[in-house]
């Protein structure tokens, strides 16, 4: 028996209005204890697959405890797996997308500032007394975004921006400094900071902040990524973990629908289901003496096109159900 250890995300990634990645694996088929959203435990247990071993751990982290098979697979947003490896390579998998937690890793400023791009700001402010100061969760990709900017390099060359994570230094350029934060990043613009670099969805909080965004350093979603521990036996292990999920995601996309039919119109319903790709190959049919009936699974968005069709069939009785897991 092989046993694998999983990284279970705490914080928005298993939270119900943005991820909820504990009821992801219970829509997956998995028995889940001491994972409930809000209610996380650090003794999680899988009731019903004895080969995972599960460990709550915070998305910052989770790439350095891949790095370091402290754990062999883990659930985190790329974001942080990229934050993890601008300054040295690891050597981290990722194993598949998981289509939740989607954010933007922005560059923000107070919304009445005159600036609309990272570059209009630092040529603005080039020949201040005072150092730039940005707060931000993300130290490593903020400082190689600025050194990436155009006029960042026209002003300070190759210089590499000063940072600070709470007692370690670096860097020598001391007119632009990257400061750590550990959350609630955009409250440090009031307390005096120039711009901050936060991920944000739909960019309300930062509007209600009183903030406006200048540029977009990258886009990220949540995913199942391997570290260096998971070979052989554990990443096969890992593909099925992987697949099972990807069953539940994709699910949610469609809905399982049950309707009657005359057997007179039997044909032609199935036929209009086939020609409009209503259906994954051909419609189920359980066929009785007058009336049939047919099951199909259909993508949400096209319901209401399907609906309408089905009924100038004299379709009845339809019945719509939501569907737990779906392999393709």
């Amino acid at each position: 028996m092989v046993e694998i250890v999983l990284g279970l995300p705490k914080g928005s990634l298993n939270n119900v209005k943005r991820g909820n990645t504990y009821q992801l694996f219970i829509d997956a088929g998995y028995e889940v204890q001491g994972y409930e959203p809000g209610d996380e435990s650090y003794e999680i247990e899988i009731l019903n697959d004895d080969e995972i071993k599960a460990y709550l751990t915070r998305p910052q982290s989770s790439p350095v405890e891949l790095n370091r098979g402290m754990v062999d697979i883990s659930i985190v947003g790329e974001d942080w797996v990229k934050e993890e490896s601008v300054l040295s390579e690891n050597d981290i998998v990722k194993i598949g997308d998981l289509n939740y937690g989607e954010t933007r890793l922005v560059v923000a400023v107070p919304k009445d500032s005159p600036y609309e791009t990272l570059t209009d700001f630092f040529r603005a402010n080039k020949d201040r007394d005072t150092p730039i100061l940005c707060f931000t969760e993300y130290p490593n990709l903020t400082r190689q975004f600025f050194m990436e900017n155009e006029a960042y390099k026209e002003i300070y060359g190759d210089s590499i921006p000063y940072c600070q994570v709470r007692g370690l230094r670096d860097g020598d350029n001391e007119k632009v400094q990257v400061i750590n934060s550990d959350g609630a990043t955009e409250v440090y613009i009031a307390k005096g900071a120039d711009l901050i670099v936060d991920n944000t969805q739909t960019g309300s909080s930062l509007r209600k902040a009183g903030l406006k965004e200048l540029e977009t350093i990258l886009h990220s979603s949540a995913g199942l990524y391997a570290g260096v521990s998971c070979k052989g036996e554990k990443m096969e292990k890992a593909q099925k973990i992987y697949q099972q999920l990807l069953g539940a995601i994709t699910a949610r996309k469609y809905f399982d629908v049950k309707f009657n039919i005359s057997n007179d119109s039997l044909d032609d319903v199935c036929n209009y289901l086939i020609d409009n790709k209503f259906c994954s190959n051909e419609p189920t049919v359980n066929k009785g003496s007058s009336f049939s009936q047919v099951n199909v699974m259909i993508p949400k968005n096209h319901f209401p096109e399907m609906l309408e069709g089905i009924k100038s069939f004299g379709a009845s009785s339809v019945i719509r159900s939501g569907v737990k897991q779906y392999v393709l």
